[in-house]
């Protein structure tokens, strides 16, 4: 019986699956997913409900954040702005950043777990996408547990557990596979609800880390480039 409580951050991506299937070794998970006016928010959740399924997970938590998408300033939440094309050389950060996405999501989190008693905050996150990301560094993740020391009770005791941080995308496949995570379940593309465009960043990072890793990704692109 697994009784500490964590509160398991899901978007419906890979990195946030093999993390759950992580967590779930030792915790009771409890699923937490935002909706931010993301392009790809109706398949995201598709693939949110469809993880929890696999898991069985009861508690399950969706939360709207559409003051992400009013604030703007990210390919993801504006239209107008275009979701630009895979560049995996690069160090600029890309059109599809959201400014400070994971601070809110981390106070979100934060919240729900101290009222509900977990000891745990599980995220996917992934050093590899920081030259792009600045909220996705282990250092941010760190200086954000001082913060929920100082902001919450004096008898709260809640750690963010970033399991996968220092991991490439072809051995967080290989982790997925290890622990038997539902991988055809999620989704990662950036601009598509239908089929996976092949192009975009997360399209491209997940395509490369399955061609290095010499495992078939389970899901369908609309191209699918050689990025080894």
């Amino acid at each position: 019986m697994k009784t500490s409580k964590a509160v398991v951050l899901v978007s419906g991506g890979m990195d946030s699956c093999v993390t759950a299937a992580i967590a779930n070794q030792n915790f009771h998970m409890i699923f937490l997913h935002l909706n931010y006016g993301q392009r790809t928010e109706r398949r995201e959740l598709q693939a949110f409900h469809a993880i929890a399924d696999f898991y069985d997970v009861k508690d399950r938590l969706v939360v709207d954040v559409e003051f992400l998408k009013q604030i703007g300033g990210s390919s993801l939440t504006d239209i107008n702005i275009e979701v630009s094309k895979a560049d995996l050389e690069s160090h600029e950060i890309p059109t599809s950043y959201v400014p400070f996405r994971n601070a809110n999501i981390l106070s979100i989190a934060t919240s729900y777990a101290e009222v509900i008693g977990a000891e745990k905050i599980f995220i996917g996150a992934v050093e590899e996408d920081s030259s792009g990301y600045p909220d996705c560094r282990d250092n941010f993740f760190k200086a954000f547990n001082n913060v929920i020391d100082l902001g919450t009770k004096p008898e709260t005791k809640i750690e963010i557990d970033t399991p996968i941080i220092h991991l490439k995308k072809s051995e967080i496949i290989k982790q997925g596979i290890k622990y038997g995570a539902p991988l055809d379940k999620t989704w990662s593309c950036y601009q598509s609800e239908d089929l996976a465009c092949g192009v975009c960043d997360s399209c491209a990072l997940r395509i490369k880390g399955f061609q290095l890793a010499g495992v078939e990704d389970p899901i369908t692109y609309k191209e699918k480039p050689k990025y080894i």
